[in-house]
């Protein structure tokens, strides 16, 4: 009996090991996901045990199939994060519904952001036509660096953009600005024309341009963007329909605000 136990012992923690190489081969394609394949080839196994191990992963939720592909899942991007707070909660609902204006006159997907610590985190999604492969969840992290609405959010908080800029600006994609001084530039620019780009920056094939939701003490208080596959969606296109849709939410943050102060 007891060298049964060993031995289950064993196939256990073989079993972690295998488990935790996995993990750890998605490196850059946490978010986005990447094929059974490639991730077998990172983790020194054949396809068929990355498959199995796969499946596992997947019954636990700390994996998940991203069409073809797979990326991290929930359990692993909620490990160490902190429950929606409050204000989040109150943000989602009030402004989900200018989301949805986005929606209806864009027709294509559509996100709702908060800035936390260096990351923007996302209190919604409305999936569009033009359907791409996309990094972002609702309640899912991305680094603020490289994408629209974190660009947007950056622009208004120095403290942030600094405690990004110490850090290594890494190139998720051949287009990400690693450069501080380039992106600080970027940055000023977003600032003056409250409008920001991701032009495959996050993701090689997906375009995004956003704008900031501001709230009574001229900061904003989320971003809204609209994104699309390169090539068939233009960015510029959807300026005017983002601007007026958060100049609509920011004038009903305003209006919620000075109710409350009432």
């Amino acid at each position: 009996m007891a060298s049964i136990a060993a031995a289950a012992g064993r196939d256990d923690r073989a079993a972690v090991d295998k488990a935790m190489a996995l993990l750890s081969a998605f490196g850059n394609d946490a978010l986005t996901g990447a094929g059974v394949s490639e991730l077998a080839r990172r983790a020194d196994m054949s396809k068929s045990t990355a498959f199995r191990v796969l499946a596992m992963l997947q019954r636990s939720g700390a994996v998940e199939r991203a069409g073809n592909a797979y990326r991290l899942g929930k359990l692993i991007n909620n490990l160490g994060a902190s429950h929606e707070s409050a204000s989040h909660g109150r943000i989602r609902d009030a402004l989900t519904p200018y989301l949805a204006d986005l929606y209806e006159m864009s027709r294509q997907t559509v996100h709702l952001a908060v800035l936390v610590g260096t990351d923007v985190v996302y209190l919604n999604k409305l999936y569009g036509h033009l359907q791409v492969r996309s990094p972002s969840r609702i309640g899912g992290r991305a680094p603020a660096y490289c994408t629209a609405v974190g660009k947007m959010l950056l622009s208004y908080d120095p403290d942030a953009t600094e405690q990004v800029l110490r850090s290594e600006l890494s190139a998720w994609t051949p287009a990400t600005i690693t450069d501080p001084d380039a992106f600080r530039a970027e940055l000023a620019k977003v600032r003056e024309t409250n409008i920001a780009f991701d032009r495959e920056e996050i993701l090689v094939g997906l375009n995004c341009i956003a704008a900031p939701v501001m709230g009574a003490n001229g900061r904003p208080v989320a971003a809204m963007s609209v994104s699309g596959p390169a090539g068939k969606f233009a960015p510029d296109s959807q300026a005017n329909v983002l601007r007026k849709v958060c100049y609509a939410a920011s004038r009903a943050v305003a209006a919620a605000s000075a109710h409350r102060q009432q």
